[in-house]
């Protein structure tokens, strides 16, 4: 993919969700009475504006698209200040301290209110999805112990019911997260159903920055080897393979799925093997010898399958949609802000933190994957952005809802000596956090 694909593709997601973030503080604003003196959508030099509306509200594009501000009447500014007594009733600061903070997480509740609306969208139209029954898996692997076999379906986690893969795949990662026991409710493929459990311990001895699904031993299965194309000139056509074969057994161990079927044959090593083969209702046995690809130096035998694992979309009515949705945008908002907290007590590493550039790479690469999983990536983002905007970090909604909530407690504002020292050390501490998360970005990429 190109700069430019990645460009716009972080641009069509980031863009509506800054403006919706900056229109929560601008209507809760408009319903307080504030007179609102900017709204621009982006940062620096104003490149573009226009003034609309009784208050002649100046709406503006700015140079730097990565945010947006709202800029209020407030007397803290000397070029903002009220300068009649009608102006100080409209001023931001005149404000109660309740309205102060329904203004201020007006933001941040916008971008939660467009990721519900999003997931609602979704799950009315139905989201494809992968089933939750599971590849075979090695004997010494901890879901084997607890009972799961190769084909086995899993229904819910913890009591949550899962029916695809990414539902699982999350209640799995939130339980190692807690370092909670997981119970998986399972399904066999002759009906017998039963609970398998795996130990706390083993849950909080999971390694969250890895692949937690495999290293448990859960893969999706793909079902058994039916070849669709056979090449020129490959082993497969050599040896009297055909399309519609279905590869049951190598050197008479059994193939369970196209995964296992590769493994052996990059192990053969150039041996000559015994491939077994089903053909309408007839089985037989050729002999294939694997040959060396020049350019990855795998051996393969040139035969081509699909791997094609059982499917299920996520459909459901209105109603449910919305709870499902709010359920959704929830857990997800708590995953982040455990995930951040394991960052900061340095269970997990930094090298998570990542910022712009990793945006766009994901953002080129789900708008590629079509529109349903493009919109996914949308409302995780604008999860993201309200989460983040909520930290009580000085210059964000979180740092002056903290001020907001001392003075609540107190009966009285912070000392303003107070926040101009607050202010300083948020941007030191944001532009820590964008540098760290720049370089993690270049990093992961080169």
């Amino acid at each position: 993919m190109t700069a430019i694909q990645m460009i716009l593709a972080f641009l069509l997601a980031i863009g509506p969700l800054i403006l919706f973030h900056e229109l929560g503080h601008y209507t809760v604003a408009r319903l307080c009475g504030v007179k609102i003196l900017r709204f621009s959508l982006g940062f620096g030099k104003v490149v573009w504006s226009r003034r609309f509306g009784p208050d002649q509200t100046e709406w503006a594009i700015s140079m730097l698209p990565l945010g947006g501000y709202v800029k209020f009447l407030d007397n803290r500014d000397p070029e903002t200040a009220a300068r009649t007594e009608a102006e100080t009733l409209r001023e931001f600061t005149h404000q109660n301290v309740w309205r102060r903070i329904a203004i201020v997480a007006a933001g941040p509740v916008a971008n939660f209110i467009v990721a519900i609306c999003v997931f609602s969208g979704l799950y009315m139209y139905g989201v494809p999805d992968v089933a939750t029954r599971v590849r075979f898996m090695p004997e010494s692997t901890a879901v084997y112990q607890a009972g799961l076999r190769g084909g086995d379906r899993i229904t819910a986690v913890n009591g949550v019911p899962v029916r695809a893969w990414s539902e699982l795949r999350f209640e799995v990662l939130k339980a190692a997260l807690d370092k909670a026991e997981i119970r998986l409710d399972v399904a066999q493929p002759g009906g017998a159903r039963f609970t398998a459990t795996i130990a706390a311990q083993t849950s909080a001895a999971l390694n969250v920055e890895g692949d937690v699904m495999r290293t448990l031993g859960l893969s999706i299965a793909t079902g058994p080897v039916v070849i669709s194309e056979v090449p020129e000139n490959g082993a497969a056509r050599i040896a009297g393979v055909k399309s519609g074969d279905v590869v049951t057994h190598i050197d008479a161990k059994p193939v369970r799925d196209g995964t296992e079927m590769i493994q052996m044959i990059q192990a053969s090593e150039g041996r000559t093997l015994a491939l077994s083969l089903k053909r309408s209702d007839q089985a037989l046995t050729l002999a294939i010898t694997p040959q060396m690809d020049p350019h990855t130096k795998h051996w393969q035998i040139k035969a081509l399958f699909p791997f094609d694992p059982e499917r299920v979309t996520l459909a459901v009515g209105p109603i449910s949609a919305v709870a499902k949705a709010v359920a959704t945008t929830r857990d997800q908002g708590v995953m982040q802000l455990k995930m951040i907290g394991k960052i900061i007590s340095g269970a997990i590493s930094i090298k998570n933190v990542t910022g712009i550039i990793t945006i766009a790479d994901y953002a080129a690469q789900t708008a590629k994957a079509g529109p349903i999983v493009f919109l996914g990536f949308i409302a995780a983002i604008s999860i993201s952005l309200g989460v983040m905007n909520l930290l009580p970090i000085p210059v964000l909604d979180g740092g002056l809802l903290l001020y907001y909530s001392l003075e609540v407690l107190t009966g009285r504002p912070l000392p303003e000596r107070i926040l101009d020292y607050a202010q300083r050390a948020g941007v030191v501490l944001l532009v820590m956090l964008m540098s760290l998360a720049l370089f993690n970005d270049v990093v992961r990429l080169l």
